[in-house]
């Protein structure tokens, strides 16, 4: 397969406006994250041991990314499996934490450390939006001897293409500290496809290498071969492609000399990014990534983040110690391994953009399920961790819901809608196919969703900008609470989040959503001074609840379905009950709640309900979260931690799995896993701490 090239396809791209710390390797996670930015820029290990398979991207498709060192002369793979002739050095440990994902090697006198470093921050928007990753080669001597080490890293256009024939064209370029190996398609067709299973092909994806480093870099064929016969490669770049009919593929490399390593660490890196121009449609029109909201520059914005590094590496280090410190804290081991798993994949399902007039919209891509865009019952899982640390975060996702459902000429239904379209063009609803019915929307869920996420804002975004939001949308809000009197109590036959197990009829913790619901909308109506509406309302939901634990209660414990004896389900909706202080709910429904659930507990976590061994992560978490003692949150979350280190589908976390055989069941590397931090966000002394610090 022949790639053509071109030395200055991308110089307008380049100018243009456009002591480790954390868990060791008894922890296991299914898959590790590497590069993980948004849908598009989101590279995995599926393996163990990082030279064990190729790195992939979170759709399973190859995205290699492979590293050599070289031991005094002799060659050793420390990512990847290609070349699979050069042995692999002996991996004697990883470590996981919330910004970095470190390995350990050791072979030939020598311990080398790979460590990837995202400084995804949820306080600080322009770096949590800069595409960058560093990647870093630590060496040090075991033995007390000098040895001769280097290091050297390979990519090829898989990482900047959707299907593997379409023609790309590499490139060459300066900043003003590093030398930048870039490659994208020729055809740069922007936008140009919607859907789950894709990967992106406009843009370029960028290896950037500090000039002060030694290093060499090239664009060649066989790169890893010839770096591994004798430590060298070519001198000059093969950007024009291979001669004609040669079917050998084209690959950006990198070189970095760590010179004569003794017993202290010698470290190198280079920065792996990618940049769109635009990434996002919405509501037809194309918005670019926030960092760029300003116009500026590719090789200006890696240019500060080649300068940034060592601060934001420090920062990463105290940041992850902090926070795995803290999550012990509140909620033992366990719990803070499960959200160290969920903090970046949770991130990197989302893609965060800058609207006309500057303001930052935060989009989901639902990841693994039907590749929808701004999906409401996917962002209300997702929620708790961006309430817990950055509520304008949340905010930024759900005021495009709303100004979407705002226009009469766009929804005209009575309730909120599911999405906003498929990504990444969030130009209009897609869920149900064809002509848009109540019939195949979620009218109780998605309203609710909606009104208990807006008086979360209301209560916990700072300088007003929930409540501000909540008057801005208020006839919409009240129009969904009305629908909500009148459907919520007894839900006619509507899906819920949990599509996948059918319609259900008299859907008890559908009704719990929606009496919550209610309660959310009299606490906006309390803040906004609509005192008649307040009092109803409030008034009415606490009727409902009455009225729902009638309906709902069998013996010891509330069923699945009002019409549906010998059932039972998970009640997580209650949750928020709990956590926004709504006490519509005796204390005594959580307690028989959760009584009954250490019954049906199974070796890897409680089913979702009575009809199948399945479950949700996510809905888990909410349901340990309604325990009012330790001992039986740890009873329902230790069978999670077993499951994540010992699930057989080694894929970024599913949320969707079978609790008998611990297998993934559907859905990977979705936004809702950081519904985790919901009994981090319990914990309000500790979630008024990590907003106090949002700038």
């Amino acid at each position: 397969m022949s790639r053509t090239t071109s030395a200055t396809v991308l110089l307008a791209v380049l100018a243009a406006p456009l002591a480790a710390v954390g868990q060791q390797t008894t922890e296991r996670p299914p898959a590790t994250p590497l590069v993980a930015h948004d849908p598009y820029f989101s590279v995995w290990s599926t393996t163990d041991k990082l030279t064990d398979s190729p790195t992939r991207h979170w759709t399973g498709h190859n995205q290699p990314l492979n590293s050599l060192v070289r031991i005094d002369g002799k060659p050793y793979r420390v990512m990847g499996n290609d070349p699979r002739n050069v042995p692999a050095l002996e991996q004697t440990g990883s470590e996981l934490t919330p910004t970095h994902t470190r390995y350990h090697f050791s072979g030939g006198g020598v311990a080398v450390d790979l460590t990837f470093f995202t400084p995804a921050f949820l306080d600080d928007l322009d770096l949590l939006s800069r595409p960058v990753t560093y990647l870093t080669w630590t060496a040090h001597s075991t033995d007390g001897a000098q040895h001769q080490v280097s290091a050297f890293l390979n990519a090829n256009a898989d990482m900047a293409t959707s299907y593997g024939s379409q023609p790309v064209s590499f490139s060459r370029q300066q900043t003003a500290g590093a030398t930048v190996l870039s490659v994208g398609t020729k055809s740069q067709d922007v936008l140009n496809r919607a859907g789950d299973d894709l990967r992106i092909d406009w843009g370029y994806f960028h290896i950037a290498v500090p000039q002060n480093q030694g290093a060499s870099s090239v664009v060649s064929t066989h790169t890893a071969q010839g770096f591994a016969l004798d430590g060298t490669m070519p001198s000059t770049d093969d950007i024009d492609g291979p001669a004609a009919g040669v079917k050998e593929i084209e690959e950006m490399a990198v070189m970095l000399p760590l010179g004569a390593v003794g017993a202290q660490p010698v470290s190198k890196f280079v920065m792996l990014s990618y940049t769109e121009g635009f990434a996002l449609e919405y509501m037809n029109r194309r918005v670019r990534p926030y960092w760029q909201r300003d116009g500026k520059a590719v090789g200006a914005m890696l240019t500060e983040a080649q300068n940034d590094y060592a601060k934001l590496d420090a920062r990463g280090d105290a940041f992850d110690k902090q926070l795995t410190a803290d999550l012990t804290r509140t909620a033992g081991e366990h719990y803070a391994w499960l959200c160290t798993l969920a903090y970046r994949q949770s991130i990197a399902a989302h893609k965060l953009v800058a609207d006309v007039d500057g303001q930052p919209m935060l989009f989901g891509k639902e990841n693994f399920s039907n590749g929808d865009i701004g999906t409401v019952d996917v962002l209300y899982p997702s929620a708790p961790i961006f309430l817990f640390f950055n509520p304008a975060l949340l905010h930024a996702q759900v005021s495009p819901v709303l100004a979407y459902a705002a226009l009469p000429n766009r929804w005209r239904f009575p309730f909120a809608p599911h999405d906003l379209g498929r990504y990444p063009l969030a130009n209009g609803q897609e869920y149900g196919g064809g002509e848009q019915t109540e019939e195949n929307q979620m009218p109780v869920e998605e309203s609710g969703n909606l009104l208990i996420l807006v008086d979360a804002l209301a209560r916990l975004e700072k300088n007003h900008a929930g409540i501000d939001l909540a008057q801005k949308y208020w006839p919409v809000l009240t129009q969904w609470a009305n629908y909500l009197h009148e459907h919520g109590l007894d839900p006619e036959n509507q899906l819920t989040t949990d599509d996948f197990a059918g319609h259900v009829t008299h859907n008890a913790n559908l009704s719990l959503k929606a009496i919550d619901a209610m309660e959310a909308y009299a606490d906006l109506a309390r803040l906004l001074h609509h005192d008649a509406e307040a009092k109803k309302f409030s008034a009415d939901a606490h009727s409902y609840a009455k009225k729902w634990m009638e309906m709902a209660r069998e013996g010891d414990h509330y069923k699945l379905a009002y019409d549906s004896p010998n059932t039972w389900s998970q009640k997580y909706n209650l949750v928020w009950d709990k956590v926004l202080d709504y006490n519509l709910f005796p204390k005594s429904v959580r307690d028989s709640e959760i009584a009954f659930y250490k019954t049906k507990l199974n070796i890897y976590g409680l089913p979702l309900d009575s009809r199948k061994d399945y479950t949700k992560l996510d809905w888990e978490l909410w349901t340990a979260t309604l325990a009012d003692n330790k001992a039986d949150f740890d009873t329902l979350v230790d069978p999670l931690y077993k499951w994540a280190n010992e699930t057989t589908s080694r894929v970024p976390m599913t949320d969707w799995y079978d609790t008998v055989t611990g297998k993934q069941v559907g859905f990977q590397a979705r936004s809702v896993v950081g519904g985790l931090f919901i009994k981090a966000l319990a914990d309000k002394p500790l979630a008024d701490r990590y907003r106090g610090k949002v700038k």
